[in-house]
């Protein structure tokens, strides 16, 4: 026999699982990241469907208190996270300025283009142009980034 709080664990393990599953579908979530939270939903619905999980687990490394266990993978589970998504973080922050770069480089080749048709004294706008168009951080900003 169940008890109710058994039942709520079930029910938001699962609802989690739902969740994520839905994200990925919609595509607001990559697969990449969902693997994590599909493996932590997963787990807590073990935990939730097999209640001596814990004790079993314990008995066996030899932890005397059960709830400890639960506090040291989760703990590690953190850590994993947060090496991982660093790792993510610093992986955009070069291709960022990888791409900057480029920007940089494309936008001084149009320069040296255009001043190569027709040359414009600085502060001159070519005739039939005009210099109204966003910089590249302006675009950034108006893309919604």
């Amino acid at each position: 026999m169940t008890d109710p709080v058994q039942l709520v664990s079930i029910v938001v393990s699962a609802a989690l699982l739902a969740t994520v599953v839905e994200l990925v579908r919609r595509r607001q979530l990559t697969e990449e990241y969902s693997l994590i939270w599909i493996v932590c939903a997963v787990a807590l619905l073990v935990l939730s469907l097999w209640r001596n999980v814990l004790d079993v687990t314990a008995l066996a490394l030899g932890v005397h208190y059960p709830p400890a266990l639960l506090l040291l993978a989760l703990t590690f589970f953190v850590v994993i996270v947060s090496l991982y998504f660093s790792v993510v973080v610093s992986r955009h922050r070069k291709q960022i300025e990888r791409l900057v770069e480029e920007i940089a480089l494309l936008d001084a080749d149009l320069r040296s283009i255009r001043d190569s048709i027709s040359p414009v004294t600085p502060g001159e706008v070519m005739p039939g142009t005009t210099d109204e168009r966003p910089d590249a951080a302006e675009q950034w900003r108006l893309r919604g980034h």
